[in-house]
């Protein structure tokens, strides 16, 4: 029988394990300084990194002191505590990374609920603000509703307040219209109650053709009663026309009446404040035009409203230059087409160029305080517009100015 004996095994020298020793120690030296370095970013289980490295330098150190002391080596002992040493440390990682996963989860779903609770907080929120703005909507909006209900009550008063002051205007002028065809009818009936007692002389003494002729003379005077009767009848009917509630009905109306008739009634309105005052007034009206559907309460206003402006403007001027000074206004009439225009203008001091485009605003007047609405143009804008026309001014300073009403035929 062979004997076979184990091969001798020269022991190392304190040398080569100090050698050893040393390159597993700075080995370990520099895996401690980076896991001591970094060990504030490290989260939750850096026990696990610690315990593997532990078990790797216990399993290092316990191989080299076995293999000291004993001065052998086992191939399957030493293999063992070197697998040990190699898979201990990166174990102990996966087993961080692990651990660090099931943490992160745990975050991700705690900081999830904190997202659905924050995303349910601000919902309702929202819904609070929503419902704050709502409110603050609806109360603004009552309060809008009210103030535009008290602007349309104040501009119904302006507006009101502005008729009333065109028409204490016309009232002057109709009271001294008035009196001319009413003078008429007084003289002429006086003479017609002369001329009856005459008639019945001359008829009691038979004179038949002194009668006849007298009798005439009756006629024709009662004829000329009857027309300046109708004319302050016209008159009157023009007055209660103008200061009623518009109908807003149009109707054939004869523009070149209307001027004219507005027109005097103007002038004699102004003349009743200074009777000084005198002004040259110049007519031009086309006579081929006829009627044209209007509502004559409304056109009479704005024709009454340039009017005064013109005899305004006149006076003004007139107060300033002197005699020098001849106050001219004219109203002319001319069809263009479908339309008719009519023209108001006046030799007055005009209006500046730069307030020209701001005369149909609201109150904007370029008369001192306490003289006048400044609505007159802006009423007169509006209602040539509802009539589907359209005016317009013309001014230079020092030479006059210039308005232009366009109205449609039908």
């Amino acid at each position: 029988m062979e004997v076979h004996h184990h091969p001798h095994v020269e022991k190392k020298g304190f040398k080569e394990y100090f050698l050893e020793f040393l390159m597993i120690f700075l080995a370990v030296t520099i895996c401690l300084y980076y896991i001591i370095s970094s060990w504030k970013k490290l989260q939750g289980a850096q026990w696990a990194i610690v315990v593997g490295l532990f078990f790797s330098l216990f399993t290092f150190f316990a191989g080299i002191i076995y293999a000291y002391v004993t001065g052998i080596t086992s191939q399957y002992f030493t293999f063992f505590l070197f697998t040990c040493f190699i898979l201990s440390f990166p174990i102990s990682l996966l087993v961080y990374v692990s651990m660090r996963f099931k943490e992160m989860i745990q975050e991700v779903r705690i900081n999830a609920d904190k997202v659905v609770q924050l995303s349910e907080e601000k919902r309702i929120q929202a819904e609070n603000q929503q419902q704050i703005l709502q409110e603050e909507v609806n109360r603004q909006t009552a309060e809008i509703r009210h103030t535009l209900d008290n602007l349309k009550a104040t501009q119904k008063q302006l507006i009101q307040s502005e008729k009333m002051a065109s028409l204490g205007e016309l009232t002057a002028g109709i009271a001294h219209e008035i009196q001319n065809p009413l003078n008429f009818v007084n003289n002429f009936s006086e003479v017609n109650s002369e001329m009856i007692d005459e008639l019945k002389n001359e008829l009691a003494t038979g004179n038949l053709q002194l009668a006849n002729e007298i009798a005439d003379d009756i006629k024709s005077n009662e004829q000329k009663i009857n027309h300046h009767g109708k004319r302050a009848d016209a008159i009157v009917k023009s007055m209660l026309q103008h200061s009623r509630e518009s109908s807003g009905k149009k109707e054939p109306t004869d523009i070149n009446a209307l001027c004219d008739e507005y027109l005097r009634l103007s002038y004699h309105g102004l003349r009743s404040k200074d009777k000084g005052f005198n002004a040259e007034i110049k007519t031009g009206f086309d006579p081929s035009i006829g009627k044209i559907n209007i509502v004559p309460q409304d056109i009479g206003r704005v024709l009454l409203n340039l009017f005064n402006n013109a005899f305004y403007a006149v006076n003004k001027r007139q107060e300033a230059k002197g005699k020098e000074y001849e106050p001219s206004v004219s109203a002319t009439t001319k069809k263009s087409g479908n339309s008719v225009l009519v023209t108001v203008s006046d030799n007055g001091n005009g209006i500046p160029q730069n307030i020209v485009d701001k005369i149909f605003q609201p109150f904007f007047t370029t008369k001192p305080t306490g003289i006048g609405t400044g609505l007159g143009l802006s009423l007169s804008y509006d209602i040539v517009k509802a009539h589907g026309g359209e005016i317009k001014a013309e001014s230079k300073e020092e030479e006059g100015s210039k308005f232009i009403i366009q109205l449609p035929v039908v």
